[in-house]
């Protein structure tokens, strides 16, 4: 019972896509997410960019490469994502 409870939580963490920003710090990067949205009032679509501190473990990411992460628990005060993979 505790293996299928801890695999449903597994499950429900955010993933996002974005574009490495920095990696000037060692074992974190930075990563700029970009998100469509609708204004309720107006129908008229804007972007909303947001940034993210990232674990990069291995220090594999480099600026430019577009990377997929996810949420884990907190590294530190800012960094609570962990890097999944990166695709280019």
């Amino acid at each position: 019972m505790k293996n299928k409870e801890a695999q449903s939580k597994a499950t429900n963490k955010r993933q996002f896509t974005g574009v490495v920003l920095s990696v000037a710090e060692n074992k974190t990067i930075h990563v700029l997410v970009k998100s469509r949205k609708m204004h309720k009032k107006y129908k008229k679509q804007y972007t909303e960019s947001k940034k993210y501190a990232v674990h990069d473990e291995s220090n594999v990411a480099k600026i430019g490469d577009t990377v997929i992460f996810q949420e884990c628990r907190p590294f530190s005060k800012t960094k609570k994502w962990r890097l999944i993979q990166v695709c280019s």
